[in-house]
């Protein structure tokens, strides 16, 4: 998975209500991009996110562990194979779950 830097642009503990949770995600090329939190999943206590690009909804999602510390919230690359496989598979198998609901 390539390198992202990430800003917090306000989640779910915002003081504040808003319809989407948004996130800053800025690629390898420095191009920064709005990103819409779809889904999230949990897979040993720990917690992922699904996001996908809000002004380019058919481009391919991306996924990253969500890390609190305190009252923020974080999104961090899985830099682990083993994890990102597991994650990755988690994800398959929700969405392949919704497609025959």
């Amino acid at each position: 998975m390539s390198d992202h830097n990430h800003e917090h642009v306000h989640g779910p503990d915002c003081d504040h209500e808003h319809d989407e949770d948004i996130f800053i995600v800025t690629d390898e090329e420095g191009k920064e991009h709005e990103m819409v939190m779809v889904y999230t999943l949990e897979s040993q206590e720990k917690t992922y996110a699904v996001l996908l690009d809000r002004n380019d909804p058919e481009a391919d999602g991306v996924i990253f562990r969500i890390e609190e510390e305190g009252d923020d919230a974080f999104l961090v690359n899985i830099e682990d194979e083993e994890e990102w496989n597991r994650v990755v598979a988690l994800y398959e198998q929700a969405v392949a779950e919704s497609e025959e609901d």
